[in-house]
């Protein structure tokens, strides 16, 4: 089975089978059915492309309520730290993280369960970042919580006086002050 239980409920790396030989490879980077039967049954509806330059910081976002997301995030060029938070409440893993590097060279992907808050650190000199959603974008909706957050605690392991941030990013709010999932 391509999936692998992350420390996180509900969340799961899947990595796909890659058939390669002297021309290149080819792999299915999503197919509904293997996700079905996995358990992981979502519907998306939007797909997101970012590219980022070395040392970007993102995240970490989410989104709340009816707009609530669902994501399947992966790199298309490129390597990046990726990081989730849960922020559901009622959640056994409530305020814990989890990291995984994920590159081009690896293709691994990371499945996002709704009430995972997420962001990612670019460790190459650019980075596509590509991602599923099984919801639309909404900012009335949208929340955040601080990258360095020192109750959550994420190991970035970066110096991150050297992270390019957005402004925005830098007005997160803390943990535990967030936006309620």
């Amino acid at each position: 089975m391509p999936f692998t239980k992350t420390p996180l409920a509900d969340a799961f790396i899947f990595d796909p089978k890659v058939w390669e030989d002297k021309r290149g490879y080819f792999y299915e980077s999503y197919n509904e059915n293997v996700f079905r039967e996995a358990g992981v049954d979502v519907k998306f509806v939007q797909d997101n492309q970012a590219q980022s330059n070395y040392g970007v910081l993102r995240g970490l976002h989410y989104q709340v309520g009816e707009m609530a997301q669902a994501k399947l995030v992966r790199v298309i060029r490129g390597k990046v730290l990726d990081v989730i938070v849960d922020i559901r409440p009622d959640s056994e893993t409530y305020g814990k993280w989890f990291s995984i590097i994920l590159s081009a060279e690896n293709k691994r992907q990371l499945f996002v369960p709704r009430g995972m808050a997420h962001g990612y650190l670019t460790l190459s000199e650019q980075a596509e970042f590509f991602y599923k959603c099984d919801n639309f974008y909404s900012k009335e909706h949208e929340g955040g919580i601080i990258y360095n957050d020192p109750t959550v605690n994420i190991e970035w392991n970066f110096d991150l006086s050297k992270a390019i941030i957005s402004e925005k990013d830098l007005a997160q709010s803390l943990f535990g002050e967030h936006k309620p999932f």
